[in-house]
């Protein structure tokens, strides 16, 4: 997985209404629909990718993984969370065979403002340097959120 999210980097082209594409950094958030007509307000739904081997073996452990999440991911999104397991796969550049391995998947719903996507990007950060991890995949889409 690693490999292959590697290439959607930590930038992600994010699609406007017109058809045209934005670089979305920490310091610029992507441009959110018009949610007057719409029930809710703009946010960005963030998913992050996370792998969960090191090597060709589990080495974030559901342990690890709840640790990550107490001490990382929640202090920075206290409002709330979503996050699934998942089989993933990438394609190991150096040998061209396929790895594959358990992963997390989170999602976020957040403010479009830098200081929120910078926490995004920040936990991508920590998780790589923490696990030896190459890549995680972010992905940062504008949505109307209502509760």
């Amino acid at each position: 997985m690693r490999a292959a999210l590697l290439s959607l980097a930590l930038l992600v082209p994010v699609s406007l209404g017109g058809g045209a594409l934005a670089q979305t950094t920490a310091e610029t958030p992507p441009s959110g629909p018009d949610c007057a007509l719409l029930s809710g307000s703009p946010m960005v739904e963030a998913r992050l990718f996370f792998g969960r081997n090191i090597g060709d073996r589990l080495g974030v452990t559901d342990k690890a993984w709840a640790r990550f999440v107490t001490k990382d991911i929640a202090p920075r999104f206290p409002d709330g969370l979503t996050i699934q397991d998942a089989a993933g796969h990438w394609r190991d550049s150096a040998t061209g065979r396929l790895v594959r391995e358990p992963s997390k998947i989170l999602t976020l719903l957040t403010g479009q403002d830098p200081a929120s996507l910078a926490k995004i990007h920040e936990l991508a950060d920590i998780y790589k340097k923490r696990f030896k991890q190459q890549a995680v995949a972010i992905v940062l889409r504008p949505a109307c959120v209502g509760f």
